[in-house]
């Protein structure tokens, strides 16, 4: 099995001003138990997205 070499791809980023990101951070473990590789996205940084930042 070879794997399609390409040119250009087209995505969308942001800058991540975090030195250091644990990997957890990036997808937490609970969210890493699914048997297919769907769905990561709605998870990605999922507690920094949902945690209540205090001062506003």
């Amino acid at each position: 099995m070879s794997i399609e070499k390409f040119k250009t791809i087209v995505s969308s980023c942001i800058p991540l001003p975090v030195e250091n990101v644990d990997t957890d951070q990036i997808i937490p473990a609970r969210f890493l138990k699914a048997t297919t590789r769907e769905g990561f996205g709605e998870n990605l940084f999922r507690d920094w997205r949902y945690t209540i930042k205090k001062n506003r």
